[in-house]
């Protein structure tokens, strides 16, 4: 969006009146001993230097500033942690000192209000909506009891290529877009207890609208670090309109699911699915003071799981098999796995996941090269303490770069190197409790729907090297698969450009 001068007189008053806050508010602190710090400008800080790769950018300062380092980002006080070591005094030592969230400011509350668990400051209602989440929502039990739907929903996709691979034997699939497909498909039966095929809203529509959300929720808010005055600038810009709009239409379709389930006339599934659980609990709720759930508080938590779960799984298919794909030998040695324990049963079941050691090597190795949120959802620290000798204090920021930390030399052998083989026989999970791999996070923090993610990753991955055999196109070499992250705007990492193979059908 074009800004003219009186757009650009207004941006420079509110940057003067939000430097004049800053050097009235900022003050010494009386203990010197803080984190090393980038030198910074006015007004921005440290903004400059993030980058349009936010988390490398990250990573080259902490390299020459260490681990545990401190940015001005605006008004925000924020520490960069970067090495494992930080990261389990943050997320283990000190979790309680800095599990909050930061209020959101101006256009992010568009954010249902921080209703949902993702955004909520630490507190009795936060405290609650995760005791759902972990015990009804997301549980082994909750999700073991969704098999049929990934199965099912894994054979189509398994259908689709082997029609692509009859009808156009030569031809590369673009394994991107169906394996973005296939998690949302996955993910819509399993909240909304219907398909594609029995909305309003097809699931071009549905991906582009969970992007987008991801998109605005990932993008420069002003607001964010100008408390009072960023609003301006994000009015200006057009952020306010875009999450507004983008909001608004998930909204609009969160609520038309949940009236449809209120509807007694509805004929239901012989599974509950999330919003019937939900709507159950809802329903006979006795009470926790402040946090007395609403439909409000559905639509937060089903935001939560769209933003959180349908990326993240087909990213991390999309990179595992690339990387597979640029070298052939570990990409034979995981189809001998699948296919001496499968034999001719036709397909893999979840479970047989239990026997497929390698294959969870691949996984593992694919989280610590490419976790797909690179930077952790970011923390608040609530009181003071010390991160490797240096005083964090409340109000503070904190941010855990997982990616990096997976490149960390102090904690892996050739760290750019993709070898799954680092696996064997090392006790290190991707749970939260080893904190050199930390894809879904630690600590009150952690990711509560990790069963569900690796459960969807595992049986994708394994069906798809079990049902063929993949080839590059013609022509292209394996030095040739672009493994550059997307720039975009996002919370997830992308794989720059859709990844295409050609597949031959191997039984």
């Amino acid at each position: 969006m074009a800004i003219d001068a009186q757009q650009a007189l207004l941006l420079f008053l509110f940057l003067l009146l939000t430097w004049l806050l800053l050097k009235k508010r900022i003050s010494k602190k009386q203990n010197k001993n803080l984190p090393p710090s980038p030198p910074k400008l006015p007004f921005i800080g440290n903004l400059h230097q993030l980058g349009s790769l936010p988390h490398q950018s990250l990573w080259q300062l902490s390299k020459k500033y260490g681990p545990v380092m401190l940015l001005q980002l605006g008004n925000l006080p924020t520490v960069v942690i970067s090495s494992a070591e930080a990261a389990k005094a943050v997320m283990k030592t000190h979790d309680l000192d800095s599990c909050s969230r930061p209020p959101l400011q101006g256009a992010q509350r568009l954010t249902y209000n921080h209703q949902d668990l993702a955004f909520s400051p630490y507190g009795e209602y936060w405290r609650e909506i995760r005791k759902i989440c972990v015990l009804e929502l997301f549980s082994v039990k909750r999700v073991q009891s969704y098999w049929s739907i990934r199965e099912e929903e894994i054979t189509k996709l398994i259908n689709s290529i082997s029609h692509h691979s009859s009808s156009s034997p030569s031809s590369p699939v673009d394994l991107t877009e169906k394996l973005f497909a296939l998690t949302a498909s996955m993910i819509f039966r399993i909240a909304f207890g219907t398909s594609f095929e029995g909305s309003d809203l097809n699931h071009n529509r549905f991906n582009e609208v969970v992007q987008a959300a991801e998109a605005t929720m990932g993008s420069f808010c002003a607001a964010e670090y100008f408390p009072y005055v960023g609003w301006i600038f994000d009015k200006l810009s057009g952020l306010h309109q875009r999450r507004e709009k983008i909001f608004h239409e998930l909204d609009s379709f969160f609520q038309g699911v949940i009236d449809d389930h209120l509807n007694p006339g509805r004929k239901k599934n012989q599974q509950d699915d999330i919003i019937d659980v939900f709507l159950k609990i809802v329903k006979e709720q006795t009470g926790f003071g402040a946090a007395i759930l609403t439909e409000t508080n559905i639509k937060a938590v089903l935001l939560n799981m769209f933003l959180g779960g349908v990326d993240t799984a087909a990213i991390t298919m999309v990179w595992a098999m690339a990387e597979l794909a640029k070298k052939p030998s570990l990409m034979k040695k995981a189809q001998d796995e699948v296919r001496n324990c499968i034999g001719n049963k036709g397909k893999v079941t979840e479970s047989d996941i239990e026997h497929l050691h390698y294959l969870k090597m691949i996984i593992k190795e694919t989280f610590r090269l490419h976790p797909p949120a690179p930077l952790l959802l970011p923390r608040e620290s609530i009181s003071h303490f010390k991160v490797n000798g240096y005083e964090i204090y409340p109000k503070t920021l904190i941010q855990v770069n997982a990616w990096a930390i997976g490149r960390d030399p102090a904690s892996w052998k050739d760290p750019e190197e993709f070898i799954p083989e680092r696996f064997m026989d090392s006790p290190i999970d991707i749970k939260g409790q080893h904190f050199e791999l930390l894809p879904f996070g630690s600590g009150r923090r952690v990711c509560p729907a990790i069963y569900m993610g690796t459960t969807t990753v595992e049986l994708g991955l394994a069906n798809l090297l079990y049902s063929f055999d993949w080839e590059l196109p013609s022509g292209m070499k394996e030095e040739d698969i672009n493994m550059e992250e997307s720039t975009g705007l996002s919370l997830t990492l992308n794989k720059r450009t859709p990844l295409k193979l050609v597949p031959k059908k191997h039984l």
